[in-house]
């Protein structure tokens, strides 16, 4: 019986697998993952698509980690224990829950330092009948791994162009045919500009923001082909609303060849109002009113005057202007800009002639 009972143990301890980063990476892909650390960790960033399943709350993990500074090891995990033994029904439940719909039911878990809390929940799902695979090191790896994607050399081109040449959509329509695309402004939930934000979801932290990239840079790259030999991006300032991309790959972004989309000021003029005109005219003022400083007190008077009289295009006209100073200024930073920048006629803001006129490009 006790020799039994003792294989049984050993058996359950072989069968949770542990996992390099390296091996972990592309099962996030096919498993669901469960991040074990408190909501507060993972609301702050976490491994994009990974599930929270915390071990403690906020208060519980600060609990514990004070038990295991000031008294003990020991003590600590004697706290954590009655933490965890209350909540084993319903986060088996859960996981449950998100795997029903599949056949298989392997998992992957991890904590921040691959430490007890990812060891304690592996063994419950375990147990229970789970296939359980562990991350060697935690989230901790897995963020030293995010730092390591940027400093990697990729076949980036860029998409540049004034404001409202709907540089956007052309990514988009690159993306319908064929080609490796990252939206960074997508990723950062901001268009860049004052008014950026508006009809935006919140800003992801700054950490998020890296991993979802980091996420985006090692996907795309495999999406590369000799027909789609490039990713493309938009060209951007580093900071996009109040995150930045990392200064290690915005040095290379400013390295690549920039297509340049010339559209008329009058096209732009009009693709600008009819995104932006449709919101509240308080929110417009408010944008209008951030970069006073550098729009200067004239401008910004007579720009809030025409939004006030709902001249929406007179509004914009000015702030075009702007950003137009702004844009050349920022594009003539780069080491060659003369090598770099090659610009390409185009009569109208068009996503699908606009996206077929960089796809015929040598």
């Amino acid at each position: 019986m006790l020799k039994s009972y003792s294989i049984s143990i050993v058996h359950l301890y072989v069968a949770i697998t542990k996992l390099t980063i390296e091996e972990f990476i592309p099962l996030c892909k096919q498993f669901p993952v469960f991040d074990v650390r408190s909501e507060g960790e993972f609301e702050h960033a976490h491994i994009p698509g990974a599930h929270s399943l915390p071990l403690f709350n906020n208060e519980e993990r600060k609990i514990v980690g004070t038990a295991y500074k000031q008294e003990s090891k020991q003590k600590a995990i004697k706290i954590g224990l009655k933490y965890f033994g209350a909540k084993m029904v319903k986060m088996v439940e859960a996981v449950e829950k998100i795997t029903a719909a599949s056949e298989n039911k392997t998992v992957l878990v991890h904590c921040w330092r691959g430490g007890m809390r990812s060891a304690g929940v592996a063994w419950l799902l375990d147990l229970y009948g789970f296939k359980v695979y562990t991350l060697v090191g935690g989230y901790k790896v897995y963020r030293n791994w995010v730092l390591r994607q940027f400093v990697k050399d990729y076949p980036i081109q860029i998409v540049g162009g004034y404001t409202g040449s709907g540089k956007t959509e052309v990514l988009q329509e690159l993306q319908r045919r064929g080609a490796a695309i990252i939206d960074l402004e997508g990723l950062a939930h901001h268009k860049g500009s004052a008014f950026g934000n508006l009809g935006q979801p919140p800003q992801p932290s700054q950490e998020m923001f890296e991993n979802l990239l980091a996420e985006a840079l090692h996907q795309k790259k495999t999406l590369v082909t000799e027909r789609h030999p490039f990713i493309w991006m938009e060209d951007e300032s580093q900071r996009i609303g109040d995150v930045n991309i990392p200064t290690v790959l915005f040095k290379q972004m400013r390295n690549k060849k920039v297509c340049f989309l010339e559209i008329p000021f009058e096209e732009r003029l009009q693709y600008i109002v009819e995104g932006y005109g449709k919101f509240n005219k308080e929110y417009l003022v408010n944008a209008v009113i951030r970069i006073k400083k550098r729009l200067g007190g004239l401008e910004t008077k007579t720009a809030i005057n025409f939004l006030i009289e709902d001249d929406i295009a007179g509004c914009f006209s000015i702030l075009l202007k702007y950003y137009d100073k702004g844009y050349y200024a920022g594009s003539l930073r780069r080491e060659n800009p003369a090598e770099l920048i090659h610009k390409i006629e185009c009569p109208k803001v068009d996503a699908v002639g606009n996206a077929i006129r960089l796809l015929q490009l040598d």
